[in-house]
């Protein structure tokens, strides 16, 4: 079963529609390789991807241990090579709220659910992942 179908719409520009839902975005070429930056670039979603797995996985965490995570918030840079042309390494600051404590317990559980989200796992070894929480 088809989960996105992505159509190319010209300009360095492609439009993705999510089947089940009907939410579509639009990507465009970074503006240092031939775009307007118009949009997301694939590897934006690529290392957003990353962020949105972590944060989704930590509150199915929050959620099975009694705690919530409303509020909290990553910050994503990708870093490029150039040899070939990839995403070197992802660097993501995690923000909780301000004014609510985690205890070791939930900061374990958090930290657990961050690294072992299902894109983590499938992100090649080389591509570095610089992750920080700041709670």
């Amino acid at each position: 079963m088809t989960t996105v179908k992505s159509t190319y719409a010209g300009s360095l520009h492609v439009q993705s529609t999510h089947v089940a839902s009907g939410v579509s975005l639009e990507t465009d070429a970074p503006i240092d390789n031939h775009g307007k930056g118009e949009s997301f670039s694939p590897t934006d979603l690529f290392v957003t991807s990353l962020a949105s797995c972590m944060m989704t996985i930590m509150g199915i965490s929050a959620e099975s241990y009694g705690f919530r995570l409303e509020g909290a918030y990553a910050e994503v840079q990708k870093v490029m090579a150039a040899s070939p042309r990839r995403v070197a390494e992802i660097i993501i600051d995690l923000h909780f709220p301000d004014g609510r404590t985690y205890g070791d317990r939930e900061k374990r559980v958090i930290e657990s659910a961050a690294h072992t989200c299902p894109v983590a796992n499938s992100i090649h070894p080389d591509v570095k992942k610089t992750i920080r929480f700041h709670y």
